[in-house]
């Protein structure tokens, strides 16, 4: 007898809008199952920015709203001053997240804001044509650097989880990868720690994921997970940054 698969029920029953072979549904089916288990989804408010992110408007089964490009965390502050008790958090890609808005994430993380972040971090701009992000490797090519990323016209990779940890108020740091079975369940782990941290009232929660783009990588799903076991976690090392319970 087959076992019974039993769907999230914080996620709409209908396929979702990714490209086949992104990990966005990974970290999505992540992110739910830890509001299912920590009992908390009917109280949570979601802001989505701008980017692959915004298809959660057609995923979610919760409350969303969806922010101009690179403002969610002004938004979430809005919504968490407003309203303590509701739960609070962004779903951001490395372009939203890290260019656009980064003096958005900087000011927040700063103020120690008590709504949590997850930062998706596949180095390109997925949704709007696959141009150099922030965090684009050296010598990765985009459609804007078609000979590769070069430190001295476009700088090197920004490190979030690195600059973030530097402020005094942050309470939970986290980077992960969805590359491999026990890296997605170390992902889990910390998503549902920076969750509990807000629910615990601390301040402003951060997990970063190392994830693809399939599309604008130009690779095989397979080949993507290399890729980021071979050429992404080197630069950006996984590992707890910060860890205010444990002294880190």
């Amino acid at each position: 007898m087959s076992k019974e698969i039993i769907r999230s029920t914080t996620i709409r029953p209908a396929p979702n809008t990714y490209c086949p072979g992104c990990l966005h549904s990974m970290a999505t089916k992540l992110m739910a199952q830890s509001l299912d288990e920590l009992g908390i989804a009917q109280r949570s408010v979601i802001v989505v920015a701008v980017g692959c992110s915004t298809m959660g408007l057609n995923i979610w089964n919760l409350d969303m709203v969806s922010a101009a490009h690179g403002r969610a965390p002004a938004v979430a502050t809005g919504i968490k001053r407003a309203q303590p008790d509701t739960f609070v958090f962004t779903y951001q890609g490395d372009g939203d997240l890290a260019s656009i808005g980064l003096s958005e994430i900087i000011c927040a993380a700063n103020r120690g804001e008590k709504f949590s972040v997850i930062f998706a971090n596949n180095s390109t701009y997925g949704m709007t044509g696959g141009q150099l992000a922030p965090t684009s490797l050296v010598g990765q090519k985009t459609t804007t650097t078609p000979r590769g990323r070069n430190p001295e016209t476009e700088g090197y990779p920004i490190d979030m989880c690195a600059i973030l940890s530097q402020l005094k108020a942050p309470s939970y740091i986290a980077r992960c990868a969805l590359n491999s079975p026990a890296n997605i369940m170390k992902a889990k782990a910390s998503i549902k720690t920076a969750f509990q941290y807000q629910l615990d009232g601390k301040a402003f929660s951060f997990v970063e994921l190392l994830t693809n783009c399939v599309t604008n990588w130009n690779v095989t799903p397979l080949d993507s997970l290399k890729y980021i076991e071979e050429k992404t976690m080197p630069v950006f090392p996984l590992g707890v940054y910060r860890d205010i319970d444990k002294g880190v």
